[in-house]
């Protein structure tokens, strides 16, 4: 096999495994998903992709995402993110959660899989939503409400302002206190922290308060 030839099997075989890789896969070993259908998905990124990698009790996950940077801008509750409008919660791709053991996020239970993780941020909290639904790209017009069928659940969870700015969208993994695991997200001087703990808890057929305004 010539070296080209040898350089377009191996670019098939990523191809291949960013866009059949289960998600308890990427957890522990595969790379990102790339959503390939998408022509943007070709094209080079000003918001490059990153993967955080964590642990949990019984299991493993990690988190894709495009990093946007400030550079200058608002962003959020400005025009490119405002607030009370869904946010694909990074850039290019919707971020997405991959788990290879039973987790539960918040108070929504997660089987092994991915999951497209949204938001809506304010000003005071952001409202976060858990979706089954991971092929879509993550253009905010391309939530239908065929994807939005797919639905794990949604909760809200507390905003804290930053003394020092973030420039570039950073979700990390850390260990609290009390030492629970958490997904902190922090962009400009925001910070929000999604709970995750293994297990799926103790099942429920209530749905979390939402507030009528919210999408």
């Amino acid at each position: 096999m010539s070296l080209l030839g040898f350089a377009a099997a191996l670019f098939a075989g990523f191809v291949l495994l960013t866009s059949l890789a289960p998600g308890s896969s990427i957890a522990t070993w595969a790379p990102c998903p790339r959503n390939w259908a998408w022509a943007p998905a070709w094209l080079p990124r000003t918001s490059p992709l990153a993967a955080v990698r964590f642990d949990f009790e019984g299991g493993h996950g990690k988190v894709c995402y495009g990093r946007p940077s400030l550079r200058g801008r608002r962003m959020l509750g400005g025009e490119a993110v405002p607030y009370g409008q869904l946010w694909r919660t990074g850039a290019n791709e919707a971020t997405t959660l991959h788990l290879d053991a039973p987790a539960r996020l918040g108070p929504l239970p997660l089987l092994p899989g991915s999951y497209a993780l949204y938001t809506v941020p304010a000003a005071a909290r952001w409202l976060v939503i858990v979706n089954r639904a991971t092929r879509q790209w993550g253009l905010e017009s391309e939530y239908t409400d065929a994807v939005r069928a797919h639905e794990v659940g949604r909760f809200a969870v507390p905003v804290e302002t930053l003394a020092t700015p973030v420039e570039t969208f950073t979700v990390r993994p850390v260990v609290s206190a009390l030492g629970a695991r958490e997904l902190v997200l922090e962009w400009e001087r925001t910070r929000v922290r999604l709970p995750l703990a293994a297990g799926l808890g103790e099942l429920t057929d209530e749905a979390p308060e939402i507030s009528p305004e919210d999408p």
